[in-house]
């Protein structure tokens, strides 16, 4: 059974931010919150896969997600165990499976994300006759969706220098998670989904990150049928939404969004003016640059 919901992030647990002094634009003396970076070792049973720079919150979640969306995992396989080692941090996923993905390792992508992502294999293995679910996308839930995401307590709030990515049902976040790459926030929520045998077909898959190729694969291959964010696009990233069916919402600021791929899905039941402008506030980053 899945923990409650809705999982929320924890601006204020000491492991995940650090108090530093410095100086300001004035030479006068400073105090911020700075975001904790980590190394988090993953293995596969016996096999090393990867080493991810973390925030070290959800190790189980990211570990299993990056696996399943890294095509190791597949979706009948039994996992015996998740130990994760805080010591040496260190997270071993255990199947009843015997795996061995030498020749996988060895073929990288670096991606486009922050902190270095890494993609194994061929980028686009698993596309192939992928058809995602038919699912209705209301406007009205996408406005409710940023205004509450935007005004929830989060390590972005607290520090900057941080991606979140949150899966929703309709207009109601269910688990929102936070990391310095976009591509380890994703991976935590396909995670969740896979340990707890959470369906995709009615869900939508928010991000405040790029909406690049890495992104949407990963969307499609979680079998989520829309992607929305506050940022922007890359070409490839809309030319393969387009190919496999996905709704991609972009540039979701406000009342204002623009719709790239998918558009047979909205339903436009809210009028923009309702909706109203970004509050200052809660303006991200990326809002300057896009």
């Amino acid at each position: 059974m899945p923990p409650p919901l809705p999982i929320l992030p924890h601006p204020t647990d000491p492991r995940l931010t650090r108090r530093i002094t410095g100086t300001d634009h004035t030479g006068a003396a400073t105090e911020i919150s700075v975001v904790e970076e980590r190394p988090l070792t993953i293995y596969l049973n016996a096999q090393e896969i990867v080493t991810a720079m973390t925030i070290g919150d959800y190790p189980d979640y990211l570990a299993l997600g990056f696996l399943r969306n890294q095509g190791m995992l597949r979706a009948d396989d039994v996992v015996t165990a998740v130990d994760y080692d805080d010591e040496v941090e260190t997270v071993v996923v255990r199947t009843e499976r015997q795996t061995s993905y030498e020749e996988k390792v060895k073929k990288k992508t670096r991606t486009s994300g922050c902190a270095v992502g890494t993609v194994f294999g061929d980028m686009m293995e698993g596309l192939d006759g992928l058809t995602l679910p038919k699912a209705e996308l209301r406007t009205s839930w996408l406005y409710s969706l940023a205004r509450q995401i935007n005004t929830t307590p989060s390590l972005y709030l607290e520090a900057g220098a941080i991606h979140g990515t949150v899966l929703c049902e309709a207009d109601r976040p269910l688990v929102f998670m936070e990391d310095v790459g976009r591509h380890n926030a994703v991976d935590k929520i396909a995670g969740f989904m896979f340990r707890h045998g959470v369906p995709a077909a009615d869900k939508i898959l928010y991000t405040t990150g790029r909406l690049t190729s890495e992104m949407v694969i990963k969307t499609a291959l979680m079998g989520i049928p829309v992607l929305a964010s506050r940022s922007g696009f890359t070409a490839w990233g809309v030319e393969i939404a387009r190919d496999v069916g996905l709704t991609l919402i972009g540039r979701l600021r406000g009342q204002r969004f623009v719709c790239l791929a998918g558009e047979e899905r909205l339903v436009r039941d809210a009028d923009p003016a309702v909706a109203g402008e970004e509050n200052a506030k809660h303006r991200r980053k990326a809002a300057a640059d896009d």
